[in-house]
């Protein structure tokens, strides 16, 4: 159910002065290709749902668990007849942990967890969801913190069965845990210097590969191109600072690292759908 839908971006009615909403939907309506800044989490409980998400189709069956980043443009399609959960989670403050901020841009855009594909994991994280269900609705004192701390222990429980599936880099069981360390190391890298003039070859040298190993080593690890990992990074920067007025466009994209304004507006539509100019907009009008 989109409440509220200026273009593409979706304005989210949270739960009281809360970054948290949760609720039932059995809407029959189909949802155009939108975004919004919190995390969004589906799980069909009757009959299935069908997502586009990053130029990829979702088949989500009941009960299986999608877990949709923040700021990814996706389209939902309904069955003619259908419930299902959706929780949305204000996660910007919380990209200030290293971690955090680290496992959602390795899980962009988006994840589909299902009993067969994470074993391990499917369980406790489908407990979990309705654990932060009962809490929300329960509305007691310390209902939020307990519900982001849930969430906090589900992106972490995510976030482990993903390194350990990392570790499949490499056939050599004694560099397993190299390789998971190092490409970890150096997605933080690129997180605290993409507003730099960064190149795949000074990367890939300062990991200790060659251009080509490292191009498939970290796409292999990310499921991204390095480069539009370094723009996923540098766009992310980009919308915190547009909503302050002060900054013009033209500073936002030399200081994220972008070589010329032309160059950022095209890359941020590529990311956002609308341009620098756009998002501003529609953030001041939310």
């Amino acid at each position: 159910m989109i409440e509220t839908l200026n273009g593409m971006v979706e304005t989210v009615n949270y739960h009281g002065n809360t970054k948290l909403k949760f609720y039932h939907n059995n809407e029959y309506e189909n949802y155009p290709a939108h975004w919004h800044t919190p995390a969004e989490i589906i799980m069909p409980i009757k009959n299935g749902y069908k997502a586009e998400c990053g130029g990829q189709t979702y088949d989500i069956r009941e009960g299986d668990i999608f877990f949709i980043c923040p700021g990814t443009i996706h389209s939902l399609t309904a069955p003619t007849e259908g419930e299902r959960i959706i929780f949305q989670v204000g996660a910007s403050s919380l990209r200030e942990i290293k971690d955090v901020d680290t496992i959602l841009s390795l899980l962009s855009p988006a994840i589909l967890i299902t009993p067969e594909a994470y074993p391990g994991i499917y369980d406790t994280i489908h407990d979990i969801i309705l654990e932060i269900q009962d809490e929300y609705f329960r509305d007691s004192f310390f209902s939020e913190s307990y519900i982001y701390s849930k969430f906090l222990m589900m992106l972490s429980l995510i976030g482990q069965n993903y390194t350990n599936t990392a570790d499949q880099l490499s056939s050599n069981v004694s560099r397993q845990q190299e390789y998971t360390d190092k490409f970890l190391s150096i997605c933080d890298y690129i997180s605290n210097h993409c507003t730099e003039n960064l190149t795949l070859e000074q990367v890939a040298e300062q990991a200790g590969f060659s251009k080509f190993y490292f191009t498939r080593l970290f796409k292999q690890f990310t499921n991204i191109s390095f480069y539009k990992y370094l723009n996923q990074k540098r766009i992310a920067m980009a919308e915190n600072l547009l909503i302050d007025e002060k900054n013009s466009i033209t500073d936002v994209a030399l200081g994220c690292g972008f070589s010329s304004l032309s160059a950022f507006i095209r890359m941020f539509k590529i990311v956002k759908g609308c341009t620098p100019t756009e998002y501003r907009k529609m953030q001041h009008e939310c």
